[in-house]
């Protein structure tokens, strides 16, 4: 058992520096393999060599049994783009702690690079057990999600919310992980959820081996009537079957993939129960609406409503 003191003390050395020390990438790629193997075969002599640093026996443990599998994220190995603000950002040692379950449980099997970088979180490549999986990073180090209490206080599931950072970043991958399975049982076009552990929440992976599939906003839509029908009613179904209002409906949470539009980012789905359920659903049909006027097709706000409700 972990205790939870033990997850908000700060890490004693920056990861900047652990990277520098250790995993500096080479532009040469024979001298990095080079620099690889040796490195390698000096971890294999001393195992604990790398973590000397940290205190607990258990972290040091820890930390080189999962250190293979984060090599994308660290910057190590094969993987050349590597951002260290990445790095810095996400995994603090709650994440790890978090991601090293996750992979004990069998959710996880390696996290590569980031596919998708918001304010509230990052998304990764990574492989599991049946292949390709998208890894959803909640950030834990800001207080970007104090802005999105509106979307938890109110839904009737999320009763006695805590007003605690962590609380509210747990609550919301909770939230996320429910409203996707809600949304998939009414056959709804979003991405399935495969585990969750605190500020992570492992999905399915929407795109091909090349690069994940690319916002609606960026790809040209042949028949923009058919797609405008289908976002129709994916808000209509939400909200009678599903009970749900999606609250953030635009092009940029929409994925275009195989000729489909997949939904994403559902954390900020509200029940109809909520007090602002129904100013979300207005607000999520105007904005398909928006998106309509840009591929010339032209609907009234009433109009489209009341497709909806009825």
């Amino acid at each position: 058992m972990v205790d939870p003191e033990d997850l908000n003390e700060p890490f004693p050395q920056s990861w900047d520096d652990l990277v520098n020390e250790f995993g500096e990438i080479e532009e040469n790629i024979r001298k990095k393999k080079r620099i690889s193997r040796k490195y390698e075969s000096n971890h294999l002599k001393d195992p604990g060599q790398r973590w000397k640093w940290m205190v607990e026996p258990k972290y040091k443990q820890m930390f080189n049994e999962i250190e293979q599998k984060i090599q994308g994220a660290i910057g190590t190995g094969k993987f050349e783009w590597v951002d260290r603000r990445v790095f810095d950002q996400v995994f603090d040692r709650m994440t790890l702690l978090g991601v090293y379950k996750l992979m004990q449980a069998g959710e996880i099997g390696q996290i590569n690079w980031p596919i998708a970088r918001g304010k509230e979180a990052h998304v990764f490549h990574g492989l599991g057990v049946d292949g390709v999986i998208a890894v959803k990073i909640f950030h834990t180090s800001n207080a970007v999600f104090k802005n999105l209490i509106k979307y938890i206080e109110g839904d009737p599931r999320f009763g006695g919310l805590k007003r605690k950072h962590r609380d509210l970043v747990t609550v919301w991958v909770r939230k996320e992980h429910r409203n996707l399975l809600r949304m998939r049982k009414c056959g709804l076009n979003v991405p399935e959820p495969m585990g969750i552990h605190q500020n992570i929440l492992v999905m399915s992976y929407i795109g091909n081996e090349e690069r994940p599939a690319p916002r609606l906003r960026d790809v040209n839509i042949e028949n923009p009537e058919k797609v405008f029908e289908k976002l129709k009613d994916f808000i209509r179904i939400c909200w009678h079957e599903a009970k749900l209002v999606h609250a953030d409906f635009s092009d940029y949470n929409i994925l275009w993939h195989n000729d489909e539009p997949i939904v994403i980012d559902v954390g900020q789905a509200v029940s109809d129960k909520h007090p602002h359920a129904k100013e979300f659903l207005v607000r999520d049909v105007q904005r398909l609406i928006d998106w309509g006027a840009k591929q010339g097709l032209d609907f009234e706000l009433a109009e489209i409503m009341y497709d909806i409700l009825n």
